[in-house]
């Protein structure tokens, strides 16, 4: 890892000559400025890591092991190669702090933190913050998927984390306060006060199980922020943002709300490098999966931020040694569930990966053996941007990665005109009139073609439907599959619930998954992908 050194120089020098002449003193001042005091504090940060303590290995067409299509903000690795995990994110963090000193760091998470993982769902998440603990980490924003245990659980959660979980956005109905107290820390640095103020994702009710949040709601980021600015101005000198809510969210806000020094992004799994300076606001995020560490070093003077540098430290396993205390722990967390964890299910000598805002591989092979077992025309998933690529052995802690929550398989009936309804609205998820009503990613499905084209006016993007090779008819019933969450309306798929015929099984589809793949000695690419043409 390499780190940027700054020199720092001398602003001003206040003089006295003592003058004598004989028994006759006399004094003379030169007067010039007070020397102003230049700070240089660094904010280590980590974001989406959805349960990834685990390393993986890059694969050239994604960003990381899953995402690599945002299309706001293309990234790619450009070697194929191990990183990740968090006995190497703890070996960074560890030698940070001991260059720049206790008194120069904070550790900021930015939410989606400790779910999306099968030993997440084997300790609900406890596995996650015993190590962050470990990592003594200032403050957490609560992501979306922080709430995936439901809200009894994550408060069980932040009692047990010896750091703040927080998010101004989020308010309890029956309290009107903020989810479990204070959503800001005010945190001195070399005199330097420095407030941090977390926000949660305004869409959160659209991304899970709803009986999850109930209780709660949540609210537009920059309503928070306007609220808490003018106090956190009197306290501190330093304003911060650790903000769930998404790249291009966080954009309007610096736009529109002066007095944010910093933004500390999450949500969209973007690594913002150079840092996005907009007005007098900066915004960086690390990309996700604990692939990266973020530093953000910032120097001060008189109150303000005057420069900044942002490091980026991939965790190759190439570049740097592992932490052995952090190892340790892994092993004695991972060991009462090992046979679980690592029960081999098939393998593959190709590369499946997951894509978020575009066609997934993975995706597609889960959608294609929907349609091929339950008998039906077309089958509908949700786009998720976490997970990893499979290749080579294949095994069940895999597969949680990519389908870690219990939806249940849903089968109905729909009608052509549904269907093109629900297509127009994944196009509207990818770009909205409004960005603040950006949520998910490409629709992701297998029996059906189609072509959207996200330039064109809304209502005209989806054209070229087919079914079975014949153009969709608007008025033809169809029979498709999808899962219990889909049902709900998550992501706004607000037409599956309007289907006839709704059978709602038993099947969880993770374990439905995980069956087929033990019937198959060797995984093959999806023979099915090319369904959709993408026009950005």
């Amino acid at each position: 890892m390499t780190y940027t050194k700054f020199f720092i120089p001398v602003l001003g020098i206040t003089s006295i000559l003592i003058l004598s002449c004989n028994s006759i003193k006399k004094s003379a001042t030169m007067d010039k400025p007070n020397p102003q005091k230049v700070a240089s504090i660094s904010i280590l940060h980590t974001n989406d890591m959805h349960g990834s303590y685990m390393q993986f290995e890059t694969n050239l067409g994604n960003a990381t092991a899953q995402t690599g299509d945002s299309i706001d903000n293309y990234m790619k690795f450009e070697r194929k190669a191990k990183i990740g995990g968090f006995e190497y994110l703890a070996s960074a963090i560890k030698s940070v702090r001991k260059n720049k000193g206790d008194d120069s760091v904070l550790l900021l998470d930015g939410g989606d933190t400790f779910s999306d993982d099968q030993l997440g769902n084997l300790t609900k998440g406890e596995a996650m913050i015993k190590m962050m603990n470990e990592m003594h980490y200032d403050l957490m924003a609560l992501g979306n998927h922080d709430f995936d245990y439901g809200l009894e659980r994550t408060n069980e959660l932040q009692i047990l984390a010896n750091f703040p979980m927080r998010a101004a956005n989020i308010i309890v109905k029956e309290t009107g306060n903020p989810i479990f107290g204070k959503p800001y820390v005010i945190i001195n640095k070399q005199g330097i006060n420095i407030a941090i103020l977390a926000l949660s994702y305004r869409n959160t009710p659209l991304t899970g199980n709803s009986k999850n949040i109930e209780g709660l709601e949540f609210g537009i980021g920059a309503e928070a922020v306007k609220e808490y600015l003018p106090i956190l101005t009197e306290k501190a000198d330093i304003i911060v943002l650790l903000s769930h809510e998404g790249m291009s969210v966080d954009k309007i806000i610096a736009e529109e709300i002066e007095g944010i020094d910093l933004i500390v992004g999450a949500h969209s799994h973007d690594v913002i490098s150079p840092p996005i300076k907009i007005k007098d606001t900066y915004i960086v995020q690390a990309l996700s999966d604990v692939a990266i560490l973020g530093e953000t070093e910032i120097q001060i003077s008189n109150n303000k931020i005057i420069n900044i540098n942002a490091n980026y430290h991939y965790l190759w396993h190439d570049e740097m040694s592992p932490d052995v205390q952090m190892q340790e722990m892994i092993n004695q967390l991972r060991k009462p569930y090992l046979s679980k964890l690592e029960e081999k299910i098939t393998e593959t000598n190709t590369i499946i990966g997951r894509q978020y805002k575009s066609e997934s591989p993975f995706d597609k092979m889960v959608t294609s053996m929907m349609v091929e077992k339950l008998n039906v025309d077309a089958t509908f998933l949700p786009g998720v941007g976490y997970g990893i690529s499979l290749h080579g052995d294949i095994t069940s802690e895999d597969i949680y990665k990519l389908l870690p929550h219990p939806a249940k398989i849903v089968t109905l009936e729909m009608t052509g005109e549904q269907i093109r309804r629900t297509l127009e609205q994944t196009a509207t998820n990818l770009r909205p009139k409004n960005t603040m009503d950006i949520v998910g990613g490409l629709i992701q499905s297998s029996g059906i073609h189609y072509r959207l084209d996200l330039s064109k006016p809304i209502g005209q993007r989806i054209s070229n439907i087919k079914i079975n090779n014949h153009a969709l008819v608007d008025t033809e019933i169809y029979k498709v599959a999808t899962h219990s969450g889909m049902l709900n309306g998550i992501h706004n798929y607000e037409e599956f619930s309007r289907g006839i015929n709704i059978q709602t099984t038993e099947i969880v589809l993770t374990e439905f998954v995980l069956q087929n793949l033990r019937e198959i000695k060797e995984l093959s690419f999806p023979k099915r992908m090319g369904e959709v043409t993408l026009i950005k």
